[in-house]
């Protein structure tokens, strides 16, 4: 025979255990939704960069006079 307290224990060791459980699958569908959005960004940077008609790195202006 449980006592009431053992009871009150388990009830809430398993509602957190289901909270928990709760967040993980929120989180694994919101990474699995987030990965086309990153994929796209990457293709859309890759083409603007193939685009890019001056030599070195994006977004790094090169001093005038090479730099010395």
């Amino acid at each position: 025979m449980t006592s009431h307290v053992d009871e009150q224990v388990a009830a809430r060791i398993a509602a957190a255990k289901n909270k928990r459980q709760q967040r993980r699958q929120q989180r694994a569908e919101l990474d699995a939704a987030r990965i086309p959005g990153l994929a796209a960004r990457h293709n859309a940077k890759m083409r603007r960069w193939a685009e890019d008609d001056e030599p070195g790195f994006p977004g790094i202006a090169e001093e005038p006079g090479g730099g010395e």
